[in-house]
């Protein structure tokens, strides 16, 4: 084992360096089948494969809450065939791994506007939940058709609902108050958001729990993206001073 590796290795034992809410965008899958020759639907093939991986890996490495953004809102403009693509490596993915997270004691969570999916793919999703429902390990957040502003404009409808109804008065409108109406309301805000293949940008992911995460961007494509990748990015967090908008002990304003 190399130094570099054992420092990775002693960093991510590190439980009080360890981040409890990873965020991961998960990107390049085109890009890395078009760089082989290969259609873009062999990329998100692939791309399932990594995303096994480091769900398993998360989950021995202490992680407590893994969210994934495994299909956005945007992501219905996308050519047909792709789309179909997704959905079905969806399905494929709740009937062979649900019972192996079943049995991993994952928490599956599902985010994102449900309204209007379609019949099949809104089944798979909550009977994820519901098998899972009495798990308490890592819990295993799937952002699905999810858009940041969608999320939050939802919540502030809620919110002018619950004002009109006078059910709460508009200025006690706090951050709490819309907090409690995202998908995420239960949820921690991720520590680490994680984004492969060199792009860096959230794309309208998590903009609102966002605020004082930790940023990694990787440069390797998502097929390509391994339990080390994943470790290289703990022990990025690890070296972070994070002062949530105030400054260290001693230090300078």
């Amino acid at each position: 084992m190399t130094t570099s590796e054992t420092a990775i290795r002693t960093a991510v034992r590190d439980t009080s360096r360890m981040p409890s809410h990873v965020a991961i965008i998960m990107d390049g899958n085109g890009r890395w089948a078009r760089a082989r020759g290969l259609p873009r639907t062999e990329g998100h093939r692939r791309g399932v494969q990594t995303l096994r991986d480091i769900v398993r890996h998360a989950g021995h490495r202490g992680v407590r809450y893994l969210t994934l953004y495994s299909f956005s809102s945007e992501n219905w403009s996308r050519p047909i065939e792709e789309v179909q693509t997704l959905m079905l490596l969806l399905k494929i993915f709740v009937r062979r791994d649900l019972a192996e997270l079943v049995s991993s004691n994952v928490k599956v969570r599902v985010i994102g506007e449900r309204a209007d999916l379609p019949a099949d793919i809104l089944g798979l999703l909550l009977e994820a939940e519901a098998r899972t429902a009495g798990n308490d390990g890592l819990t295993l957040v799937v952002a699905f058709n999810y858009g940041a502003r969608n999320e939050i404009a939802r919540a502030m409808r809620a919110i002018a609902a619950d004002i009109s109804a006078g059910r709460i008065n508009a200025d006690a409108v706090t951050e709490a108050t819309i907090g409690a109406r995202l998908d995420t309301a239960d949820i921690p805000d991720p520590d680490l958001i994680i984004r492969t293949s060199g792009e860096q940008r959230l794309s309208n992911f998590l903009l609102w729990q966002a605020a004082y995460a930790e940023f990694y961007f990787s440069p390797v494509m998502w097929p390509d993206f391994s339990a080390a990748e994943f470790d290289v990015a703990l022990e990025a967090f690890g070296a972070r001073d994070r002062r949530y908008g105030g400054i260290a002990v001693g230090a300078e304003a």
